[in-house]
Parts: C-alpha cells; structure tokens; sequence
C-alpha cells in the first residue's frame, strides 16, 4: 500500500468556481445564476469581485440615491426570490462591503437583526443601507418592510451604526425609502 503525502493540497478544480461568492453557497435554484452555465456563473462572480475590488481601492463614496439604486439593481433586481442585503459604509460613506445576507421565498424573507449588527460590528461599518428585492415587480415597500427598517434603525443606532437607507428594487426600477421620507 503506498503512502500518502498529507502536505500536497488538493488541486483546485475549475468546479468549485461553481460555488457562488456573493452567497457563499452553491449555485442552487434560488438565484437567477442558476440556468447558467458554471463558466458563465464563474465570469459573473469575477465580474463582481472585479468591481468591488474598485469600489474599495477608489474609495468610491456613495453620495447620491441615484448611485446607490443603481449599484444595488446591478446586485439583485434579477433574483426570482427575496433577498435582503446590506451596503456596509465608512464615515464618508466609503465601500466597505455588500453582503448578500438573507434568502427568501418568492414575497418574504427572514431578518435577523443580530445578523446585521455582528456583521456591520465585523466590517467597522459606520453606517449601511439596507436593502432587498421584490420578485413581484412593485418598489412599492409593505407595511413589513418599514416595521423592519424602524427595528433596524433602533437596533443599529445602539452600537453607533447609521441606517442611511433602505432601497427596494426590481429590474429597471429602484425605490429609495429615504428619498420617500420613510426613514
């Protein structure tokens, strides 16, 4: 029986560029990735990679809603299911960061505000903006999603953390509750 050498690391394989980076799991069913080619899906998180490397080393300042919406209809206006994200900012309003932090079902999805505290304590975030999609086609937010967005507010505000929006989109279209004045 031939011995095996324990410090040779495994090859890595062009299939585990199937695993999703923005998610952090497998390409499944719940993203619009999915009737993608793993090729294709690997091109699209480089492209993403790619641009988030540039926002950070551009110190690329959020200003406007306008390039907020945008930025964010790029992330997930094509999703068949809800998902809810955080844009994590520093005291100017820098990226730090978009994670991609809860999946849901076609109308809802789950938010845990401890979640989003512990991962803006992580990024040193000085303020967010939160957001989500609407498979349904409407920017219109739910009675729901500005509860949510009052329990953030309150819950974020305890470890000096801004909730600077929350924005809703769907493809070619973007709602920002701020410029609304449902903040």
């Amino acid at each position: 029986m031939a011995a095996v050498d324990s410090t040779v690391k495994p090859r890595r394989t062009r299939l585990t560029r199937a695993k999703l980076a923005a998610y952090g799991i497998d390409a499944g069913a719940v993203s619009f990735r999915h009737g993608l080619s793993v090729c294709e899906r690997g091109v699209i998180d480089e492209a993403f990679t790619i641009m988030e490397r540039c926002l950070k080393s551009a110190s690329t300042v959020f200003a406007t809603p306008d390039a907020v919406k945008h930025y964010l209809q790029l992330q997930l206006a094509a999703e068949p299911h809800e998902i809810f994200g955080v844009l994590f900012l520093d005291v100017q309003n820098r990226f730090i960061a978009f994670e991609r932090m809860f999946t849901g079902t076609l109308t809802q999805t789950s938010v845990y505000p401890r979640e989003v505290v512990l991962t803006a304590l992580a990024h040193r975030a000085s303020s967010v903006v939160l957001c989500h999609n609407h498979p349904s086609g409407t920017v219109q937010p739910s009675q729901a999603d500005e509860r949510l967005t009052q329990t953030l507010k309150r819950t974020l505000s305890l470890v000096d953390v801004r909730v600077l929006d929350h924005v809703i989109v769907v493809p070619g279209e973007a709602l920002s509750m701020a410029e609304r004045g449902l903040m």
